[in-house]
C-alpha cells in the first residue's frame, strides 16, 4: 500500500489537499468521489523527512515574514497549489527557523489540516492577525490577495517603527555619552584635582566643594548605586507585567507632555491600519475588534476596544463606544461613524491610518529637532559646569599671585 497526495475541489469550490493510503491512484480517486470531491490530481506522495520544531525558540525576522508572504501570494495567484508553493519556498528560505516552520505547515496541510490551523500552531511567528486573515482568505477563496495585504501591512508597520526608533537613537546616544563622561570625570578626574587643592590649602569656592562632595559620594556608593538601579529596574519590570501596573504605565505614557501625543498617534495609526486590513480581508467586526485589542500595544487602548467589542455585540455601532472611551480623538470616531453609515468603513479606516502615519512622521521629526539642541545644551552645561568648578580654585590662586 502506498501513500498518495491528492488535489481536489469540494462542493463549495474550495481547494482541498491531503494524503491518503491506497493500493492504486484509481482506488484513491474512488475514495475521494465518495466524499463528494472533484478530483484534480492524484500522485504518489514523496517521502520526506519530518521536521517538527517546537516553535518556542524560533526567531523569525519581520522582513523574512514579509518576503515569505509576498512570494506565497505571488505563487498562489499564478495558479501553483498551496502545498507545492510551500515546498518551493522551503527550499529557498534562508532563515533556518522559518524554513522548518514552513516544512511543518506543509506537512500539516498534506495531512488534511487547514492552512490557517497549521499556522496557528506557531503563534510565536504567526500572530492572531496573521492567522485570522489567512482563515478569511481561505474561506473567501482570496488567499493570494489576503497574503499580499498582510505583506503590505507588515511593511508599513515595520517602516513606521523604524522611523520612531531612528528619531530617538541620536538623543539616546548623546544622553548615554553625557552620563558616561560625567561619571568618568567625577570618579577619575575630580579626585586628582582634590589632591592638588588639599596640598594648596585655603577655602575652596562653593561650586568646587559641591563637585568634590558629589565625587566622594559617587566613589563611595558607586556599587550600591548600580545595585539599586538594577533592583529598581527589576521591580519596575515586574510591576508593569501586572494588569494594573501595565495599565497605569501605558496611561502615563499617553499623558506625557509632547511625547505622549506621539505615543497616542502611533497607537491610533496602528489600530486603524490593522482594523482596515482585517475588515478588507473579510474578518468579522467582532473578531477584528478582539484581534486589534490584542495587537494595540497599549493597555488603555486595549481596554477601550474590549469595551467597544462588548457594545457592538449588544447592537451598538462601533463609533459610539469609541467616542465614550475618551481615548480616541473626535476625528477618528466621527470618520468611523461616517464609514459605518456609508458602508465604507474600510476606506475611512485607511484614510485615518494614512493621516496618522503622516502625523507620526511629522511629530517624530519635530521631536528630534527639539531634543537634539536640548540634549547638547544639557551636555554642555553639565560637563562645562564640572570643568569650571575644577578650575575656579586655580583661577583664584592665579589672581592672588598676580596681586
Amino acid at each position: 500500500m502506498n501513500s498518495y497526495q491528492y488535489l481536489a475541489k469540494d462542493k463549495f469550490g474550495r481547494t482541498v489537499t491531503g494524503v491518503i493510503d491506497g493500493i492504486s491512484d484509481t482506488e484513491v480517486a474512488d475514495i475521494l468521489h465518495k466524499r463528494d470531491l472533484v478530483v484534480l490530481s492524484v500522485d504518489l506522495a514523496k517521502k520526506r523527512q519530518t521536521v517538527r520544531p517546537s516553535g518556542k525558540g524560533a526567531k523569525v525576522k519581520s522582513d523574512d515574514l514579509v518576503i515569505f508572504s509576498r512570494q506565497l501570494a505571488t505563487m498562489i495567484d499564478a495558479g501553483i497549489t498551496l502545498v507545492h508553493a510551500l515546498e518551493i519556498l522551503a527550499e529557498q528560505i534562508e532563515s533556518k527557523d522559518l524554513k522548518n516552520i514552513v516544512i511543518t505547515v506543509r506537512q500539516d496541510i498534506e495531512a488534511g489540516v487547514g492552512f490557517s490551523e497549521a499556522l496557528s500552531k506557531h503563534k510565536n511567528v504567526f500572530s492572531d492577525l496573521y492567522v485570522n486573515m489567512a482563515k478569511a482568505g481561505e474561506t473567501s477563496g482570496m488567499l493570494a490577495d489576503v497574503l499580499d495585504r498582510l505583506a503590505t501591512y507588515m511593511e508599513k508597520s515595520a517602516a513606521l517603527a523604524r522611523k520612531i526608533r531612528s528619531s530617538l537613537v541620536y538623543p539616546a546616544i548623546v544622553v548615554c555619552m553625557a552620563i558616561a563622561i560625567t561619571a568618568f570625570l567625577l570618579i577619575n578626574v575630580v579626585p586628582t584635582f582634590k589632591g592638588i587643592f588639599d596640598a594648596l590649602g585655603g577655602q575652596l569656592p562653593l561650586p568646587t566643594q559641591i563637585l568634590i562632595f558629589a565625587s566622594n559620594l559617587l566613589r563611595k556608593y558607586f556599587l550600591f548605586l548600580v545595585f539599586s538601579l538594577i533592583i529598581t529596574g527589576f521591580l519596575f519590570k515586574k510591576y508593569i507585567n501586572t494588569q494594573s501596573g501595565r495599565y497605569n504605565f501605558d496611561s502615563q505614557k499617553l499623558n506625557l507632555p509632547v511625547i505622549g501625543q506621539l505615543f497616542r498617534k502611533l497607537a491610533i495609526a496602528k489600530f486603524s491600519r490593522t482594523f482596515s486590513t482585517l475588515v478588507k480581508s473579510g474578518v468579522s467586526v467582532l473578531n477584528t475588534l478582539e484581534i486589534v485589542s490584542k495587537t494595540s500595544g497599549n493597555k488603555v487602548i486595549e481596554e477601550a476596544l474590549i469595551n467597544c467589542s462588548k457594545s457592538v455585540r449588544d447592537g451598538e455601532p462601533i463609533s459610539k463606544p469609541l467616542a465614550k472611551s475618551g481615548v480616541f480623538p473626535p476625528m477618528v470616531w466621527r470618520m468611523i461613524k461616517v464609514g459605518e453609515q456609508t458602508g465604507q468603513l474600510e476606506k475611512m479606516l485607511s484614510k485615518i491610518a494614512d493621516f496618522y502615519d503622516e502625523q507620526v512622521d511629522a511629530q517624530a521629526a519635530a521631536l528630534t529637532s527639539i531634543i537634539e539642541p536640548l540634549v547638547i545644551a544639557f551636555l554642555g552645561i553639565v560637563i562645562g559646569g564640572i570643568v569650571v568648578s575644577l578650575f575656579l580654585p586655580i583661577f583664584k590662586i592665579t589672581q592672588l599671585i598676580a596681586r
